[in-house]
């Protein structure tokens, strides 16, 4: 009841008598301007590349008073939200990403009625969710600190409070990083983190010479160690060729799409077509997924710890040895021991509850996003109906183009989330490079830039960039 009690008096609040000091306060909001004129391709990827390289500079920054032994106990969180544990981006892109996804949810069901397509209602949810970003901040950094999943090297008031600070001090910071290259450099700073972090993490589990009893924990130093000892190691190029083929399905997926061809009712001879791409909903239904299972690993730790294992028992490092969170986890490596013939039974049960799992949320979840983020047939119809076109053939009618919709829209929202579903579990069972969520991310973060780049930015790029581009 508290929950729908603060949904009714921030509603009454916004619509209220003090909105126009709401608005006032949300245009006093520090933020980063906009250019005042076009920026060129040199600009935007100086300024992309200055974001990328302070979040980079940010992510070696360890946060003072942290236990050093408790920085990786939940570090599954970082390929989700482009985050370093222990760090000044502990937080990563996670206040961001919530306070989008709990005001899309509001707005999309109906609870705060903001006109998207107008500019109040744009400012009123950026704004809005800027400042429960900031809060967030804050009560997620007190979360991670006093519920161990960054641990004090004491518990003294000012030690718990200093972390604190730091850790929301990083993460306000990211939301800055994310305006100026979302205002001035390519795409969004939240994708481009995400894609960063799992990028360095692709980088150094490739080529890290540094290992444990002198043996290199990356792939390439650990396999040339291997031939010059005379007994070359061909399984540790697995988890190379596995992170290539994920690659190689999403790109191929990602190009994928159902055109529907529309026409402008006013003008004849002109019109264009509308891509449902068969990842529909992206790739957020694989990130709840992935969310699901790590609030049942962190839930499962928490009541373990305190002598509750409803949820599965833990080693020391946190693996799970027991129970329902051991079944919802991949085992380590399946595939590099299904190539080796050293499978047992309970691994086997292991991944078919693990992918059904994966698969079958990841359609839930992308039912849903489809529903509450305007994607359904409905809300495109309404688009394409205010566009002032419609499909050749058929009389201008909302109703008929939502038909013709229904065709595709709910089949891909389907197939889609079962693809990614089960391409991140694939991933996460054949110990790639990255998870398999990460991998997914960062694969399609960089085909969209790709895209973007390509489309606005052909004309002024270098000739050989504009080569490699396909463009001439």
């Amino acid at each position: 009841m508290s929950v729908f009690v603060l949904i009714n008096a921030v509603k009454t609040y916004v619509y209220g008598a003090d909105l126009m000091n709401y608005e006032s306060l949300i245009q006093k909001l520090p933020g980063v301007a906009r250019p005042i004129k076009k920026l060129t391709f040199k600009e935007k990827f100086k300024w992309t590349i200055l974001g990328l390289l302070f979040y980079y500079i940010l992510s070696e920054i360890a946060v003072w008073g942290v236990a050093s032994t408790a920085i990786a106990q939940f570090q599954a969180l970082e390929d989700i939200m482009g985050a370093s544990f222990g760090s000044l981006i502990t937080l990563g892109i996670g206040p961001i990403v919530t306070s989008s996804i709990f005001l899309q949810l509001l707005t999309g069901s109906g609870i705060i009625n903001w006109d998207m397509s107008t500019h109040h209602g744009k400012v009123m949810f950026q704004g809005t969710q800027k400042i429960l970003t900031y809060i967030l901040c804050f009560v997620e950094a007190a979360a991670y600190t006093l519920m161990g999943a960054i641990q004090p090297m004491n518990f003294l008031p000012l030690t718990v409070g200093l972390v604190i600070f730091q850790i929301a001090l990083g993460g306000i910071i990211i939301v800055f990083l994310d305006e100026v290259i979302s205002k001035w450099g390519f795409g969004s700073g939240v994708s481009l983190f995400i894609a960063a972090g799992v990028s360095k993490q692709i980088f150094l589990r490739l080529f890290n010479p540094f290992g444990t009893a002198g043996t290199p924990s990356g792939v390439i130093p650990y396999f040339i160690s291997s031939v010059l000892s005379g007994i070359p190691d061909f399984l540790a190029l697995l988890p190379v060729l596995t992170t290539l083929f994920i690659f190689g399905m999403v790109v191929y997926a990602q190009a994928m799409r159902v055109e529907i061809p529309l026409a402008f009712g006013s003008v004849r001879g002109f019109g264009r077509k509308w891509p449902l791409k068969f990842i529909y909903t992206s790739v957020i239904p694989v990130i709840l997924a992935a969310a699901l299972l790590i609030n049942f690993k962190v839930w499962g730790q928490l009541l373990a710890s305190r002598g509750f294992p409803l949820l599965g028992t833990f080693s020391p490092d946190g693996s799970p040895l027991s129970g329902l969170v051991y079944y919802l986890s991949p085992p380590s490596n399946f595939i590099w021991n299904l190539v080796t013939f050293n499978i047992v039974f309970d691994d086997v049960l292991r991944v078919v509850i693990y992918t059904t799992f994966f698969v079958v949320a990841s359609v839930v979840f992308s039912i849903f996003w489809m529903h509450s983020a305007n994607m359904d047939s409905r809300s495109v119809a309404k688009q394409i109906q205010n566009s002032g076109m419609q499909i050749p053939g058929f009389r201008r009618d909302i109703r008929v183009v939502e038909r013709v919709l229904d065709r595709y829209i709910p089949s891909l929202a389907v197939l889609g989330g079962a693809f990614v579903g089960l391409l991140a579990a694939f991933a996460d069972l054949t110990g790639a490079l990255a998870g398999g969520t990460g991998i997914l991310l960062a694969v399609m973060i960089i085909y969209q830039l790709y895209e973007e780049v390509s489309v606005q930015h052909v004309e002024d790029m270098y000739p050989s960039l504009r080569k490699f581009m396909g463009k001439t």
